[in-house]
């Protein structure tokens, strides 16, 4: 089984999938003065056709990082929040078919409270708890987007890659 590093998030390394930002200790533009501070326009998630965004909670407990799995969605980005524990997310660029590119998934380490941004058509999964046993994790998608536009693959068992922690 292929093992890859989980990597620390970097704004170059990382634009191939999308965007992120500490949503705890923002940095950049702000409207107003202590004691209100409003960071704005920080990310944008492009939402396709919708017009509504639907907040859901991906609630992940520990278990053995082996990614066997991955999906992406065609015309909608998607935004992934660890809200209470860091984790590791997946990723690989989108390709011209169906088929999870297990020769170019990475991964990387997202803080609690560092909100990441995909591309559509990245692949990707649910995230792995990393110091916890559990870690919920807001996901922000169009409205059923899972429903209507996700596609899921497993990975073959020999495809299948370890990421070390």
């Amino acid at each position: 089984m292929r093992e890859i590093p989980a990597q620390k998030l970097s704004a170059e390394k990382f634009a191939a999938y999308g965007v992120f930002a500490d949503m705890i200790a923002p940095q950049g533009e702000k409207i107003g003065e202590a004691p209100i501070l409003f960071y704005r326009d920080m990310v944008q998630l492009p939402l396709g056709t919708s017009t509504i965004a639907s907040l859901s909670v991906c609630q992940v407990e520990k278990r053995e990082p082996v990614i066997d799995v991955s999906e992406f969605h065609t015309a909608v980005g998607e935004a992934i929040l660890p809200l209470d524990a860091d984790v590791v997310i997946h990723v690989a660029a989108a390709t011209p078919t169906d088929a999870p590119p297990a020769d170019k998934i990475e991964a990387y380490l997202v803080p609690k409270g560092t909100l990441v941004v995909l591309k559509p058509g990245v692949w990707h999964h649910a995230p792995f708890a990393v110091d916890t046993q559990r870690a919920n994790v807001l996901i922000v998608l169009p409205e059923r987007a899972y429903a209507m536009d996700c596609t899921v693959r497993p990975i073959p068992e020999k495809d299948q890659i370890k990421v070390s922690l």
